[in-house]
């Protein structure tokens, strides 16, 4: 049976009701790039057997800009995944990209700077083919999934990826909007490009948690994104569920 993958939010696996997750092993967190966020689990979700791994530590620990991104997806790759989804908490920007709103972002622009964009010694220059950034196949499936499970999942649209760990500008994200971006995160990169590097097909579904900065007349209140959050978790839990039906690896 294939192997599937998750990089998750913390709150996924500490409790969460919607991710009811059995975990029958863990496993370390070293690799050849040094310590993962946390240690890949391996256990079952809605009866499916899956590898998850908690992007920023269990317990919550590691900013966006500090996360050891090659050591994660080098820890799903060495335990044989092969195929990941990743989450992705967003703020929007598009008129799509609605508070509680679950997308299949198709594209990315990345906005960071300084964070180790590859697995390649510097003095080993090696050209991939980036222009799809996401796995087509894995999108598909994706979007199938939410159809099947009846959960609103938009199709496609622009990530900027952002450095974090502040929240943006106003002038920021009216530049973003420019640039054609439908949704603002701070971790879609360098996961994507680093999966790619190595032939692990990753998607991403991005939960929008609030309007990103200015695109609303409330100041962005942490509390509201923590209640936002838990309802766009609750839904991409249950697509989730329906992938794991369907999922028979690429």
């Amino acid at each position: 049976m294939a192997k599937f993958g998750l990089i998750v939010g913390s709150g996924a696996l500490q409790g969460s009701p919607d991710w009811d997750f059995s975990w029958s092993e863990e496993g370390g967190r070293q690799t050849a790039y040094g310590e993962a966020s946390a240690p890949l689990r391996r256990g079952t979700f809605g009866g499916h057997e899956v590898f998850a791994l908690a992007r920023h530590g269990l317990p919550h620990r590691f900013a966006p800009h500090a996360v050891n991104y090659r050591a994660n997806v080098r820890l799903l790759a060495d335990a044989g995944v092969q195929s990941v989804i990743a989450l992705n908490t967003v703020g929007g920007i598009s008129e799509a990209a609605v508070t509680e709103a679950l997308l299949v972002p198709e594209q990315i622009i990345d906005y960071t700077w300084g964070r180790a964009l590859s697995f390649n010694a510097d003095d080993d220059v090696r050209h991939i083919d980036f222009s799809e950034p996401y796995d087509r196949e894995l999108r598909r499936l994706l979007l199938a999934a939410a159809a099947n499970a009846g959960v609103a999942a938009v199709d496609g649209g622009v990530m900027g990826v952002t450095q974090g760990p502040r929240l943006e500008t106003a002038a920021e994200i009216q530049r973003m909007a420019r640039d054609g971006c439908a949704m603002v995160g701070m971790t879609g990169m360098p996961e994507a490009v680093l999966a790619r590097e190595i032939d692990l097909p990753l998607a991403s579904l991005a939960m929008v948690v609030n309007p990103a900065a200015g695109l609303a007349d409330e100041v962005i209140d942490m509390e509201d994104i923590r209640r936002a959050s838990a309802n766009a978790m609750a839904k991409a839990a249950r697509l989730v569920r329906a992938f794991l039906e369907g999922f028979q690896g690429l």
